[in-house]
């Protein structure tokens, strides 16, 4: 760590410099800042300190979500920078998202000083805990001083502020900063200078350390073997793949139980990990008869549920006991099932549990209808010639390059790769915005991913969530890695065909399925960004099975929305009744 050298010209240029020092040796590597005016101060620290990598995003929006994408990808807290007035209002999905999801972000609010408010200052707002309960802690700070007492108060409410973004639970910490003029470093009459020269800044930092999760520590309940038992593995995100996929594995063999895992986590693309692994159980139990064999008497969760309803369903009427692993203290369970929570990490939980004497006859119960419902269901695909959506979803499972991140949007292409995607070896990783389930920030979330990455990013979008957060592009510029948009061009919102309001015309194609006829290569020529209309399948397959370049590229996929929606039912229906 190289030693703090302060900026002392004035009191916000000092007070300035002990709050980025701070992020940076609490282990902040990284600052998405949105210019703006009372920001200033902030900005033109972390824009010259050489332990944080700070990086302008004009449109707060988008800026949230690249920061989301950035800490989902690094397991580490980002910081966000912005002016005061509406600008934070911009961050608030993010903030949301960030929040549901368990990832840790840093929002730096600056303010007008206490005396400039309430009195139709302009750009001045409110922004006292402006998140509400969505942060998961707020302070507003204090307007700076130059004094050594008031820097240790700063320098202890900011580190406390980072440590909170990560335990108990992760999530979006909110920090208001107020700033009087000047904004700029101008030099002030010395006093700033005077307390800096007063201060050993070696001592003042030297026992700050990277923040860490806490792991708590309670009795592990009493999993046995000898139950008729499923692990369920819904969307998680862990900064550590391998580990949780080891420590899944360690759990499942001890247990002897079937896996049901969701392709949102890591787990459906190591499965030569996993034993018992099920990847088609929204098939399976679409069949009466199986759900009723099927049914469990024990679930271990780990993550949230799986968006399959039918999953759902399943789980709610079972009357099964239901344990949640690493839900973080939060109530996670929306089912409201007979559920209690596990405060361990996964590796204690294993460690902790007997050892089975072979795989259960319920395990193998549902490896029997895993083989027959993959067969059947990779044999349709393999075969469809026609632009099928879900076919790109299994494709992209097959055919990334390894250890590939897939991010994938809500609404329709996250079910879709859930239904199809193909268990593998290839250790792709995947991400997705899960926490609110909504489509905001998909674009600038993959940035996020995709910057500074070791591996190419691959998003798969539907054409409403690529257009909801097309400000995402403006990014281009910015990305240091590569981004490969696979967008499903199918002029509005699928998803909403496979609901009930489906049958209600008017009004559903007006304001449910809300067409949309945009010229998808014009706007990404006026950004800068490659457009490729993908002719066939093999077209698809071949460009996607190598690496990509540095830089942004989107890959249009043409579609039948109402046609793919009436199949989906037809497909489904008709393999679940042939198991």
């Amino acid at each position: 760590m190289n030693p703090f050298v302060p900026d002392p010209r004035n009191v916000n240029s000092l007070w300035s410099g002990v709050l980025v020092e701070t992020l940076v040796r609490c282990g902040v590597e990284r600052m998405v800042v949105s210019p703006g005016s009372r920001s200033t101060p902030v900005a033109m620290v972390a824009a010259a300190h050489r332990g944080i990598e700070a990086i302008a995003v004009v449109d707060e929006r988008s800026a949230g979500f690249f920061a989301l994408g950035l800490a989902k990808q690094s397991g580490k807290p980002v910081a966000l920078l912005c002016t005061s007035g509406s600008a934070p209002a911009h961050y608030f999905p993010a903030v949301i998202e960030a929040r549901e999801a368990g990832v840790p972000l840093v929002v730096l609010s600056a303010d007008r000083p206490p005396e400039l408010r309430d009195c139709a200052s302009g750009q001045t707002i409110n922004q006292t805990r402006l998140f509400g309960e969505h942060a998961v802690f707020f302070h507003e700070v204090a307007v700076p001083e130059a004094s050594e007492a008031r820097l240790r108060y700063l320098r202890q409410t900011v580190a406390h502020a980072v440590e909170r973004s990560l335990r108990p639970a992760a999530g979006p910490v909110h920090l208001n900063l107020p700033f009087r003029d000047p904004l700029p470093p101008l030099p002030d009459d010395g006093t700033a200078a005077a307390v800096a020269a007063k201060v050993d800044w070696d001592s003042f930092f030297a026992h700050l350390l990277p923040a860490g999760a806490a792991v708590q520590v309670v009795p592990v309940p009493p999993l046995q073997p000898d139950v008729h038992g499923a692990i369920v593995v819904g969307p998680v995100q862990p900064a550590d793949p391998e580990r949780f996929c080891v420590e899944v594995a360690e759990i499942a063999r001890r247990l002897g139980w079937p896996v049901l895992a969701d392709a949102a986590s890591p787990v459906r693309f190591r499965a030569g990990l996993i034993p018992g692994l099920v990847s088609t159980y929204d098939l399976i139990l679409r069949q009466p008869a199986a759900a009723e064999r099927l049914r469990p008497e024990a679930v271990l969760g780990i993550g949230d549920w799986p968006a399959s309803k039918v999953l759902r369903g399943w789980l709610e009427q079972s009357g099964a006991r239901l344990w949640m692993a690493g839900s973080g203290g939060d109530n996670r369970d929306g089912l409201h099932g007979r559920t209690r929570w596990i405060g361990n990490s996964l590796a204690v939980i294993a460690q902790a549990l007997p050892e089975a004497a072979e795989p259960s006859g319920y395990q193998r119960m549902w490896a029997r209808l895993e083989e027959r419902a993959r067969r059947k269901l990779d044999a349709r695909l393999e075969a469809e010639t026609t632009f099928f959506e879900p076919k790109a979803a299994w494709l992209l499972s097959r055919k990334l390059p390894a250890r590939s991140t897939l991010a994938v949007a809500s609404s329709m292409p996250v079910r879709d790769l859930e239904y199809v995607a193909c268990p593998g070896d290839a250790g792709l990783v995947p991400r997705c915005n899960r926490g609110a389930n909504g489509i905001d920030g998909t674009l600038s979330t993959a940035c996020g991913l995709a910057h500074g990455a070791d591996a190419p990013v691959t998003l798969l979008t539907g054409d409403l969530a690529f257009l909801h957060d097309s400000n995402g592009l403006l990014l281009r510029p910015k990305l240091r890695g590569s981004l490969t948009v696979v967008l499903v061009n199918n002029r509005g919102g699928g998803i909403f065909g496979h609901l009930p309001v489906a049958a209600f015309e008017p009004p559903f194609e007006e304001f449910f399925a809300t067409p949309q006829d945009v010229d998808f290569a014009a706007l990404c020529a006026a950004h800068g960004v490659k457009h490729t209309v993908v002719r066939d399948w093999g077209h698809l397959e071949e460009i996607i099975s190598v690496p990509a370049a540095p830089g942004i590229r989107v890959l249009e996929v043409r579609t039948d929305r109402k046609l793919d929606a009436a199949r989906r039912k037809e497909w489904f229906a008709e393999i679940a009744a042939a198991l």
